[in-house]
């Protein structure tokens, strides 16, 4: 067998398998990406940002300031 001929196969075999595993590291690059926008989505809808927190009614501590982060 021509050795340029060989050295050919070589190279796009070793292409073959180096596209390969850049396709599965992408797809799951693009999952991880899924799971944290459906955590943020999740975190977002659960956060109720018009509604605030009630002043204590008792105790020494929340009774005459309303602060929160």
């Amino acid at each position: 067998m021509d050795v340029a001929a060989s050295n050919a196969v070589s190279t796009a075999l070793y292409m073959n398998q180096a596209q390969t595993a850049e396709q599965a590291q992408m797809q799951m690059f693009r999952q991880a990406l899924d799971v944290q926008a459906e955590q943020i989505t999740e975190v977002l809808a659960s956060a109720d940002t018009g509604a605030q927190p009630n002043l204590a009614q008792e105790g020494s501590v929340g009774t005459q300031v309303n602060t929160y982060a």
